[in-house]
Formats: structure tokens, C-alpha cells, sequence
């Protein structure tokens, strides 16, 4: 090589995919009328905080900048009202889509195509908390799909994994009538940007609703879709009891209090605004 050649790695030079986020905060949630009459549900709190900052810091703990919040035309300017402007400091940027008439999980891929772009996402659910940490699989997200199970006393009511005698998954079945595994894959699903075209592929399930279990059926076909199975606390606060008794687990294990630095200064500085305001008004 002379003197003062330059080798370049075209290769290295390439675009490193990013994780972006997305969140799915629409719906009706009839099972909590009358709660979710003047309010989303995902709005709603859980303990001491809102429920949608539960699936706000499992992204925000795994380094995702952008989130694409999916959202009811009924409470979009709630949401906007909370989260708006509220991690502008950070070099968090958070939008927002209406979802006019839910038609099932994955449409939530189809409705953020441009916010996926060419990029990886991690689709997770406005009312899933988690208490495990998930940073370390999202962060070393590269390509394919990769799902969360974890063991469950009632998996007749979820997507459920079957598994090989060597821990393999061979199978995902949608409310299995018969059973074929304990292990229901919960609200946390991250898929390369192939997804938002299996998506557009699908055609609507019986009750008329394009499912997320045919696209992890769809990357399990392709033998590209990995499961991570976990044991902390998993919990869906979709009905009144469900909902008093995840904020119940929630102060009893701290989970609120583990939230990443960047959201509770947020959370906090908001917190302070708002006292401020409420002076000025009474003035």
C-alpha cells in the first residue's frame, strides 16, 4: 500500500439499523367501563404512576429514541398533553398516530411504517408491565423476530409457544382450544422491518383482526424468530381486579421505583410545572 493510501471498509461503512419503539395505546378497554369512559386506559394508574410510563421505560431503559405512540382519536390530545414535550431535553422524540377502529395488534406495524422506515422496532403493549429488564436483548436486536414467553396458569387465553424436546419453539398457537404448552408470549415483540410487509400480507382472523401471532408464525416458518422465556413479574391490567392487583405487585416489589434516570427527572420536572401552574391559576 503507498505511502499515503486510504483503505476504506465499505462494508463497515454501512448503516447500522436502529431500534425504534413502538407503543400500542388504543382501544375502547370495554372491561373497564366506567373508568375508561373520559379516559384511555392506558392513562390510567397503576400505583403511582401512569400506566403507559410502564412500557415507556422498558424502551427508554434499552436506549430507543424514537417512539411511535398509537393512540384513540378520543384521547389523543390526552396523551399529547402528557408526553408532548415531555422528554424534549433528552433527545426523546415522541409521536403520536390515531388508530380510528382497532383492528387487531399488528396493524400497529402497518400504521407505523413510516416511523420504522428501514430500521428495527419493538412493538410492545400500553398495558403490559414487565418487571424484568429487556435492554440486553433489544440492544443486541439484529434481524428476524424475537418474542418473550413466560409461564402462565391460563395460556388457553393467549398466544401459546410449543417447544422441542431441545427448547426450540416449533410452533404458536392463537387461544390454543387444546393445550400444547404453558408459555404464553406476552406484549413485548421485536421484529426486523420485514414485518410491516408480513403485516399487509395478512388476511384478518375470524373475528376480523390482523393477529400478531401470524406474524411470529410467519418468522417461525422462516426459522428466524427466537424466544426469550422469563420468570419476573408479568402483568396485563386489562379488568378492575387485574388492574388493583398489578398495583398491588407493582408497590409491593418497587417496580415504579426502578424506572431509568432520564423518566423519573421527567416525570419529576413535569410533576413541578404542573404545582407552578396551578399557583398562577389561584392568584
Amino acid at each position: 500500500m503507498a505511502k499515503n493510501q486510504v483503505f476504506i471498509n465499505f462494508k463497515s461503512m454501512q448503516k447500522r439499523k436502529k431500534m425504534k419503539g413502538i407503543i400500542l395505546a388504543g382501544g375502547t378497554a370495554t372491561r373497564l367501563f366506567p373508568m375508561t369512559a373520559t379516559t384511555s386506559k392506558q392513562l390510567l394508574p397503576v400505583y403511582d404512576k401512569q400506566m403507559i410510563f410502564y412500557p415507556l421505560n422498558t424502551l427508554i431503559k434499552a436506549g430507543i429514541k424514537d417512539i411511535l405512540i398509537i393512540v384513540a382519536p378520543e384521547h389523543s390530545g390526552q396523551f399529547l398533553n402528557l408526553l408532548g414535550a415531555l422528554f424534549r431535553k433528552y433527545d426523546i422524540h415522541i409521536s403520536f398516530e390515531v388508530q380510528s377502529v382497532p383492528r387487531g395488534l399488528a396493524e400497529a406495524l402497518i400504521l407505523g411504517e413510516n416511523h420504522i422506515g428501514n430500521d428495527n422496532v419493538a412493538l410492545i403493549l400500553g398495558d403490559n408491565i414487565f418487571e424484568d429488564d429487556f435492554s440486553k436483548q433489544i440492544k443486541e436486536f439484529k434481524s428476524g423476530g424475537h418474542v418473550f414467553a413466560r409461564k402462565v396458569a391460563d395460556p388457553e387465553r393467549f398466544g401459546v409457544v410449543k417447544f422441542n424436546k431441545n427448547n426450540k419453539a416449533v410452533e404458536i398457537v392463537e387461544k390454543p382450544k387444546e393445550w400444547i404448552s404453558d408459555y404464553a408470549v406476552t406484549g413485548l415483540y421485536l421484529y426486523d422491518n420485514r414485518c410491516v410487509e408480513i403485516a399487509k400480507k395478512m388476511k384478518p382472523s375470524d373475528r376480523g383482526e390482523i393477529e400478531i401471532t401470524d406474524i411470529n408464525k410467519a418468522y417461525l416458518k422462516k426459522r428466524e424468530l427466537e424466544v426469550t422465556l422469563f420468570e419476573g413479574e408479568w402483568l396485563d391490567a386489562g379488568t378492575p381486579d387485574s388492574l388493583l392487583e398489578a398495583s398491588l405487585i407493582v408497590k409491593e416489589k418497587g417496580i415504579s421505583k426502578k424506572f431509568h434516570p432520564i423518566l423519573n427527572e421527567a416525570i419529576e420536572e413535569f410533576d413541578e410545572e404542573l404545582k407552578v401552574r396551578s399557583k398562577k391559576r389561584l392568584q
